[in-house]
Formats: structure tokens, C-alpha cells, sequence
């Protein structure tokens, strides 16, 4: 048993690794060969073609692709993704800082998404007629179908109007004045906005997901046969019919994941929630190869575990896919 988990660790952490490196090397190539570029974005068009060039060899992007990129892989072996052109500081560190902050924002967004979800999927999926069920499922489908764009707008100028949360940024200027409690909750102030914009059509998603996996489950013979037998409703259904609907849901979690890091780009952009997708943003619009490279990387590396997770936490809720 315990060989079969290390080779299965071992595979997943091979795929991650590829991953990793397909993502990262393909957006540095595509990024060095869109048209314009870091110089020629700083130097601007009034600046003249002399000015763009010179800026150009002393950066370094003047060299042919190919050393460009022979270049960079050799350093993101010994895990050096280079310096960034805009920041003007070492990418990793850049990373670091971002991405514990998209870390923070995408639990906060998972968590409410399932806390919402999940139940809301149990009752809809076991209660099929009634007019609550019916609400439930239809604002599932309108936050499925709306955007996170819009969805960013919407609470942005809903939080305009009322005044109850800031409108972007992650701490105040103040908080740190106050103490640990005050920054913690400060923190948290400022994390409502862009974690409910993630959380809202995730939360949907898990809805729809656990709601026909429920629907499932209550039609089963052994659920049938415990009703039968005089076993309260709800006993059954939150007891022994929730863990038999878990794993179709559980087994989506990975891919949940990746669009909690596809989705907070435009989250964090509309909101000013300074993670890993706003780093994204900017580093494109700079035409800063070795950051997006970085990001990608980063972004990878994120799906990747997310998938793992994903697994090992379908193979504790289906045991036939733990004894695999």
C-alpha cells in the first residue's frame, strides 16, 4: 500500500514538474515574440528608435531567442527565474509575497464556496419540488452565468453605495498601528469583496454538482431501503446518502481550483487585491518576459497541487479509489 501511494506521489510530482515547465517556458516565448517589449513600452514612441535600442542591449533584449531562453532555463533550474525588468527585483521574491496573498484570497473564496455550496447542493438535490429548492437553483444559475468581471463590478459598486467594505486594496494605511488583532482584522475587511466575487459562482458550481449527486444518491436502493426501515429523512440523507454523493463532487476540486487562479485574475485587477493574478496583469501589459514566465509557473505549480489535493481527497471519501 504504502508503495503504491509513493509511486503515485512520484508521478503526480513528475506531471507537476512538466507541467511547470511547459507552462513557464511557453509563456516566455510567446511574450518575447508578441509584438513590442519592455524598452520600447518604457521608451515609448516619442523617445526615438536609438533610445528604444540602446535601452534594449543594455537589458538584455537585444540577444537572439534562443539565448534568451537557454538562459532563463538554465537559472530556473537552480530556481533563479531571473530579475524582473519592471520591478527591478529578483522574480521569486516577487512571487513570494504574491502569491501568499492569492493563497489567502482563493481559501477564503474555497471556504465560503463550499460552506454555501455543498449544503445548498444537499438540500436542493434532495428536495426536488417546493418553492425554496426552486429559488436556490434558479441564483445558482444566475451566478453561473454571470462573469467574475461582472460579478467584481456588481459588489464593487454595491460596496461604493453602502459603504460597508473598502473598494480594493488588501490592508489600510492605519492597520498595522493597532496591533496584530487590528491588522487581522483589517485583513479580513478588505478580503469580504474579492472573496465573495470569487466565491459566488464557485459556490454555484459546487451547488448544481452536489445537488444532482445528491439526487443520485437519495434513489439508491440502500437509501431507499433505510427510509423503509423507518430511519428519519434527514438522518438519511445527511448521514449515509451525503458520503456516497461526495465523490463526484470531490473528484471536480482540482479543476475548481484552477478557476479560483483563472478567475482572481480579473478579480484581483477589478478589486486591487495585490496576488499572484494582478502580478499577471502587469507583467503582461509590461511585456516583462521573465515575470510572466514566473507567473505562469507559479500559476502552474498552484493547478498542479490543487489536483493532487483533489485525488488524495477522493480517495478518502470513495475507498475503492484509495485501495487502487
Amino acid at each position: 500500500m504504502e508503495e503504491r501511494v509513493s509511486r503515485y506521489i512520484a508521478r503526480r510530482l513528475l506531471f507537476a514538474a512538466l507541467l511547470v515547465a511547459v507552462s513557464s517556458s511557453a509563456a516566455l516565448v510567446l511574450t518575447r515574440l508578441a509584438p513590442g517589449d519592455f524598452a520600447s513600452g518604457l521608451i515609448g514612441t516619442s523617445g526615438g528608435f536609438e533610445a528604444v535600442a540602446r535601452e534594449r542591449e543594455r537589458l538584455g533584449l537585444d540577444r537572439p531567442i534562443a539565448v534568451q531562453y537557454v538562459e532563463w532555463l538554465r537559472g530556473a533550474v537552480r530556481l533563479d527565474l531571473g530579475t524582473s525588468l519592471l520591478y527591478r527585483r529578483p522574480v521569486t521574491e516577487l512571487l513570494g509575497q504574491r502569491l501568499a496573498n492569492t493563497a489567502i484570497l482563493a481559501v477564503a473564496a474555497l471556504l465560503l464556496a463550499t460552506l454555501a455550496g455543498l449544503p445548498a447542493g444537499v438540500f436542493t438535490g434532495s428536495r426536488q419540488r417546493g418553492v425554496l429548492p426552486g429559488v436556490v437553483r434558479l441564483l445558482s444559475l444566475v451566478f453561473l452565468s454571470l462573469p467574475p468581471l461582472v460579478t467584481s463590478l456588481v459588489l464593487v459598486l454595491l460596496a461604493a453605495r453602502t459603504g460597508w467594505f473598502p473598494l480594493g486594496g488588501m490592508q489600510s494605511s492605519s492597520s498595522e498601528i493597532g496591533g496584530a488583532l487590528s491588522w487581522l482584522t483589517d485583513l479580513g475587511h478588505h478580503l469580504v469583496l474579492p472573496a465573495l466575487a470569487l466565491a459566488l459562482p464557485l459556490a454555484a458550481t459546487l451547488e448544481r454538482l452536489q445537488s444532482q449527486a445528491m439526487a443520485d444518491a437519495v434513489s439508491q436502493p440502500f437509501t431507499l431501503a433505510a427510509l423503509a426501515r423507518g430511519v428519519p429523512r434527514s438522518r438519511v440523507v445527511w448521514r449515509h446518502a451525503l458520503r456516497a454523493s461526495l465523490t463526484p463532487v470531490v473528484s471536480v476540486y482540482g479543476y475548481v481550483i484552477g478557476g479560483l487562479l483563472s478567475g482572481s485574475l480579473i478579480v484581483e485587477v477589478v478589486t486591487a487585491w495585490p496576488g499572484l493574478g494582478r502580478l499577471m496583469y502587469e507583467a503582461i501589459r509590461a511585456r516583462d518576459l521573465y515575470l510572466v514566465a514566473g507567473c505562469a509557473a507559479a500559476g502552474s505549480l498552484f493547478l498542479a497541487a490543487g489536483s493532487l489535493a483533489s485525488d488524495l481527497a477522493l480517495a478518502w471519501t470513495d475507498p475503492r479509489v484509495g485501495r487502487a
